[in-house]
């Protein structure tokens, strides 16, 4: 009898082992061929703009906005993140990627190892841009200026620190579809490239989007104060307000933006007012 229950047990365990192996491993994407596509040099840049990717990787206090040259702190429940050296550095940043490790980074949070990227990098979120915007953003991406600064490394607890545990986290909670309902462009543009619901949804306790507190705000991450709900009953602004808003900083109140969201707005004011119209028109669909 107790060398039966050895047995189911030790097949139990290399099941489970097993599964967690395939579900936690890298994921492989569908071949593009960049040579074989036409880019737009200009788009590449209006993608960079929409996508936020100097809010985070730029060094702190720095005025170069596109010298990616990471290390800002992130503080979270999870531990403390640091972003990474992205600029075009060949020892230090991503000078030595190709496409195809630029495209699995963002659609699949993968590194060219196979490695899986923590979700602080919002690649669930950017994961559902359009391939053409991916190849356009990589051509702009190779005119960037290179930094030497070495990468700082994450302190994070033990299990948190696991990055194949992160495919199981993947499997349970990255989807390629949109929460809105619309397939349209101001979804694409709020939820897709500038990823507003990484800070104004609060999160379950692996981390994960609660989709049904959609803008609902959140905790900061780093566990001091709130990030504010931009619903259209929690925000009680206008089209125009909300465009304004995005255009200058300034509240309806006169207030202007302050914190993180400072370097949020000065990218998106740069999008054409038709776009912030649209994100304004997503905002209010959000009851």
């Amino acid at each position: 009898m107790k060398l039966k229950v050895i047995i189911i047990t030790s097949c139990l365990i290399a099941i489970g082992v097993v599964l967690y192996l395939l579900v936690s491993g890298p994921k492989a994407s569908d071949p593009i061929d960049y040579y074989a596509k036409n880019s737009d040099l200009n788009n590449g840049e209006y993608i960079y703009l929409a996508a936020g990717c100097s809010s985070c990787h730029v060094e702190e206090g720095s005025k170069n906005k596109y010298l990616l040259a990471g290390g800002q702190k992130f503080e979270t429940a999870f531990g403390t993140f640091r972003a990474p050296n992205i600029s075009n550095s060949i020892e230090f940043g991503i000078g030595s990627w190709e496409f195809k490790d630029f495209y699995n980074a963002l659609k699949l949070g993968q590194d060219p190892d196979g490695q899986h990227y923590f979700p602080a990098f919002p690649y669930t979120a950017y994961s559902k841009m359009k391939d053409q915007d991916i190849i356009d953003l990589w051509t702009f991406w190779k005119t960037l200026p290179s930094s030497d600064t070495p990468n700082k490394d994450h302190n994070l607890p033990f299990f948190f620190d696991i990055r194949r545990n992160i495919g199981v986290w993947k499997s349970l909670y990255m989807s390629d579809e949109f929460v809105n309902g619309e397939q349209d462009r101001a979804t694409y543009l709020v939820e897709a490239l500038a990823h507003c619901t990484e800070c104004h949804t609060p999160r379950n306790f692996l981390g994960a989007l609660e989709n049904a507190k959609w803008f609902e705000g959140a905790q900061d991450p780093s566990g001091k104060g709130r990030i504010p709900g931009i619903t259209t009953q929690d925000l009680g602004w206008t089209n125009d307000e909300i465009v304004e808003y995005l255009s200058s900083g300034f509240t309806p109140d006169y207030d202007v933006v302050g914190g993180k969201m400072a370097s949020v707005v000065e990218n998106i004011s740069k999008l054409t007012k038709t776009d912030k119209e649209l994100i304004a028109e997503y905002l209010l669909r959000i009851k």
